[in-house]
Order: structure tokens, then sequence, then C-alpha cells
């Protein structure tokens, strides 16, 4: 469990591809509970007239945007797998700005009892782990993975199969896990556990004041 550097109570979700993070995030959000999604900060930053743009350009050329002027992903995706340096490279000029837009959000709600920050890579990367209190892992079957990411995101298996390689594997990531969401069946079933999870860290801040 990693202690917040400057919050309390901030639960950090996580999971490998496809595993049903932003699921999970919605259904907290339906509860008011106050949701960070780092990767929608990645996509706006990525996106055509982005911040994060220029220092793309100026790091991989043209090559490297869409003809609408966003990052080219399945282009970069397909760099970084066959170049490290290129994915530190990336990684370099992305993460900062994706870090510090999640502590202005997280200040923002700062009275909240909790609140849920969605990192994809909370325990590869070491940038966000410091911002959290306690961890939450979504938690389904690798074949499961898979086909959700094949269909939600026209990836092929090989893709997905090299995508899930990078990340840590499901037992590491159980293994660090304080709490743990099971997506292996259905909504209703995930709901639940939500819920369940919603009162105990409701009852945690509780204990914290």
């Amino acid at each position: 469990m990693a202690a917040s550097d400057y919050l309390n109570n901030i639960i950090g979700l996580t999971g490998g591809i496809a595993s049903g993070k932003s699921l999970v995030g919605r259904l907290f959000s339906r509860l008011g509970v106050p949701v960070t999604d780092t990767d929608d900060y990645a996509h706006a930053l990525t996106a055509p007239n982005g911040l994060a743009i220029p220092a793309i350009l100026d790091a991989f050329g043209t090559e490297s945007l869409d003809d609408q002027g966003a990052m080219h992903r399945a282009r970069m995706r397909e760099r970084i797998f066959n170049d490290p340096q290129a994915k530190q490279q990336l990684e370099h000029i992305l993460h900062p700005l994706i870090l510090q837009e999640s502590r202005r959000r997280l200040q923002g709600h700062a009275s909240a009892p909790y609140q849920i920050l969605i990192v994809p890579l909370l325990f590869e990367t070491s940038h966000f782990l410091p911002l959290v209190n306690r961890t939450l892992v979504v938690d389904t079957e690798p074949e499961q993975q898979i086909s959700r990411a094949m269909s939600r995101s026209q990836l092929d298996r090989a893709m997905v199969q090299r995508i899930m390689a990078q990340q840590l594997s499901r037992q590491q990531r159980l293994a660090r896990a304080d709490d743990i969401i099971d997506n292996r069946t259905d909504e209703s079933h995930l709901w639940q556990q939500v819920a369940r999870l919603h009162e105990k860290y409701l009852s945690l801040d509780s204990a914290t004041r």
C-alpha cells in the first residue's frame, strides 16, 4: 500500500487491458464518487491541438501524426513495441502532463470521502503510486481480455497479446492489490461488488476523521 503524498483516501484503480476499469469507474461515479481517469487525459493530450502534440512531432516526426493532426496511435504503438527508447521518450512527454492534471483534479475534490484514480499501468510505472493510499484491481480471465480488446479496439489477437506481455502478469497484479473486483461475469455482479466496496471505503474514511 502506498501513502499519498498530499491527499487521503485516494483509491488507485487498475487492471490489465480490457479488464473493465472504465466500467467500474462509471459505477463508482454513479454513487457520487469523484473519478479521475488518466486515459482520458492521455487521449486529450494526443488529440488534434493537444498539449503533447508539439513535443511528439518534435521527437518522432510527421509520421507520428494522422491526417487530423492527432497522434497516430497504431503507428506509435508499433514503434514503441519495437523501440524501448521510443517508449521511454513518449512516456517522458506524456506522464508529467498526465500527472499534473491528475493532481489538479484530485485536489479539486479533496473534501470528498474518497476518490478513484484510474491508472492502467499503476504498478508498472512509478509516477502515480505515490498519489494513492489503496489499490483496487479489476480482474478477469486473460482470454476475456483478449476478446474484449479485439472487439473494442479492433486490435488483432497478436497485438493484444503483445500488450498484455508488457504489463504485469495477472498473478503479480493480484498480489499487489489491496482490494479486487471480479469482472468475469456480468454487470449486475460487478455492481454488487462496487456497492460493497463503496461502503467499505466510506467506513475507512470515517475511521480516519
